[in-house]
């Protein structure tokens, strides 16, 4: 990517040469070509300090979520988090039991702010009609949300709510509701890590 970007602004310069009838002067060429050099090496730098932060916020989220029902997940540079955050049929009431996974979450994430994007992703089990089950995916993932914000200091402008409703690829229990669909009624985070933090904010 970095090449192509170099050839096009070499290109530029040698037509905008053209169009003026004037030659590209040699210190001039080397000149620009020593820029994009040390530009492409700036984002390789960066780049690599992305992918050291993002796997140590990886890991912080592994040591918290010891202890809880929560598996994380790489997604195409995103952070997955399926949370034991789970809700009772036809309810978007956040439990007390799921409070506590929800501040050790918070507490990460507000290491690496604000370079990160949450997005709160609520689902539904089956039982119901689609249009109804998109409603109360939201309202769920809304709760969580807002616990987020609230409770947990996140920036309200970081946290985003979505949601999937009775998704049936998304369904972690395909087909389950009732008492046994109780693994299809929750939310799951996802972490877009969008910046570089020159340090972390403990």
């Amino acid at each position: 990517m970095y090449v192509k970007v170099a050839l096009f602004l070499i290109s530029s310069l040698i037509l905008s040469a053209c169009a003026t009838d004037k030659y590209v002067k040699r210190d001039e060429f080397n000149s620009t070509v020593q820029d994009l050099r040390q530009s492409d090496e700036a984002l390789a730098t960066d780049l690599a300090g992305f992918r050291s932060q993002f796997t140590e916020m990886t890991q912080d989220l592994h040591t918290k979520f010891e202890g809880y029902d929560a598996t994380l997940g790489n997604l195409q540079g995103r952070l997955r988090v399926e949370m034991s955050a789970h809700f009772g049929h036809n309810d978007a009431a956040l439990r007390d039991g799921d409070k506590p996974a929800l501040d050790e979450f918070s507490e990460v994430m507000r290491q690496y702010t604000p370079h990160v994007v949450v997005t709160v992703e609520g689902f539904t089990d089956p039982s119901g009609n689609a249009e109804y089950n998109k409603q109360l995916g939201l309202r769920r993932a809304e709760s969580v949300r807002e616990y987020l914000v609230s409770n947990g200091g996140l920036p309200a402008d970081q946290v985003r709510a979505v949601s999937y409703g009775e998704d049936t690829a998304r369904q972690l229990s395909p087909g389950a509701s009732g008492e046994s669909g109780s693994v299809n009624r929750r939310v799951s985070l996802v972490v877009d890590y969008v910046g570089l933090a020159p340090q972390r904010v403990d």
